[in-house]
């Protein structure tokens, strides 16, 4: 069935996702060195968006999805550490940085942005002393800029490119994506305190058995000898195992800090996280925009942090791709599995993508039929509704990561 705006919904795939026989799920967590710089990055467009609304009544163009953190160096124990080769944070992209006769401080904005970013985000990191700033952002190309500017009621796609989303998520997928948010939390901070923000998650499901492994950067200054880190390490992969029962009702394996060698050489940091000693981070190569990895579905490549919320397609097609498969299964419980794609024209409006598909997988070819009308109109809305996603973006309502 397709419609005035490029929609097919058509039958989903014979076996969803989650009776498959294997599955495999990550989530690289908040302070993943690539998660971390996903964070700041968007953190910059934000702060940018912003600046450019108080100075100038609207978003000027601006990409700043190129960011990179390169590791330091640091000399840990228990009870003890420091580092000693700052961490670098190289911001990247391209901003316009006047307005008619208005100048705007990019450069400034950023590293503000950056700043308090990571002073949100992390509790043992002095971001004065231990990180080192450079903003390499640049002014956009004529040509994109030009888009950008065209004074159209509805914005213009800057690339032909593709968004992906689905819904629902499997029992696999919530459990890590819930997993390194407990982790996080300040709740178990408050309790774990040695439970560092460098957290990451890959699942495996086998049939109906489910397996975590789980690496965890320990703070070092809460760890006090080898016999304490395994006892602390040994609780927190407990309350994992009792977390995953009451969230899905399985059973789970548990596995942390798998590298830990019977010598005494773990897994501990001075701040919680491993880019103080050698691990880099890059934008986009973590988590999509619903928060996971997830290599036994469709996905976009395209890195959505630090894009202008704007009309950069590989921001808004994902997220509204998102949407759109979750208001589908929230409304129909019969979905069994909801896949979305969206692709856009460079210069086309973007509430009128090239072409729209959703995929709608149901137990019987009939209830597909009985919803498929419902299920074009809540697309074409969600499409017409576009505007809104600008808003939200910048107001935090939308994880990039």
């Amino acid at each position: 069935m397709s419609s005035s705006k490029n929609i097919r919904v058509a039958e989903g795939f014979s076996t969803v996702v989650a009776e498959q026989p294997v599955e495999y799920v990550e989530r690289k967590g908040l302070g993943h060195p690539d998660s971390l710089i996903d964070g700041i990055m968007e953190s910059v467009s934000t702060g940018l968006s912003n600046a450019y609304i108080d100075s100038t009544g609207k978003i000027l163009h601006h990409n700043v999805d190129k960011g990179l953190i390169i590791g330091g160096s640091s000399d840990v124990s228990f009870g003890n550490g420091s580092i000693t080769k700052p961490i670098e944070v190289i911001l990247a992209g391209r901003a316009a940085r006047s307005y008619q006769d208005i100048s705007i401080d990019v450069d400034g904005i950023a590293i503000k942005a950056a700043k308090d970013y990571l002073r949100a985000h992390t509790r043992f990191l002095d971001v004065e002393k231990e990180v080192l700033f450079q903003s390499k952002i640049l002014k956009g190309s004529a040509d994109l800029s030009e888009i950008f500017d065209r004074n159209t009621d509805v914005p213009l796609a800057n690339d032909t490119s593709f968004g992906i989303g689905f819904a629902p998520f499997t029992k696999t997928e919530k459990l890590v994506l819930e997993t390194e948010r407990m982790l996080n939390s300040q709740e178990y901070k408050k309790i774990h305190p040695e439970v560092g923000e460098d957290v990451k998650v890959m699942g495996i499901r086998d049939m109906d058995d489910i397996s975590l492994t789980v690496a965890i950067a320990f703070v070092s200054s809460k760890i006090q000898s080898a016999e304490d880190y395994q006892d602390k390490k040994e609780k927190v992969r407990n309350d994992i195992i009792s977390f995953a029962k009451k969230l899905i009702g399985n059973d789970v394996e548990v596995t942390i800090n798998n590298g830990d060698s019977k010598s005494g050489k773990v897994y501990i940091t001075k701040s919680g996280l491993s880019c103080e000693a050698g691990d880099d981070g890059s934008v986009g190569r973590g988590n999509r925009v619903n928060g996971l990895i997830t290599p036994f579905r469709r996905m976009s490549l395209e890195a959505a942090a630090g894009k202008n919320p704007v009309n950069h397609i590989g921001k808004i097609y994902n997220v509204l791709a998102k949407e759109i498969a979750n208001d589908i299964v929230t409304l129909y419980p019969q979905v069994k599995e909801c896949n979305v794609s969206i692709v856009s024209q460079i210069g086309r409006k973007i509430d009128d993508p090239k072409h729209l598909d959703v995929k709608i997988s149901t137990e019987k070819r009939e209830e597909l039929d009985n919803i498929r009308k419902k299920v074009n109109d809540i697309a074409e809305q969600s499409l017409e509704n576009i505007g809104y996603l600008t808003h939200e973006i910048i107001s935090g309502k939308h994880s990039m990561f």
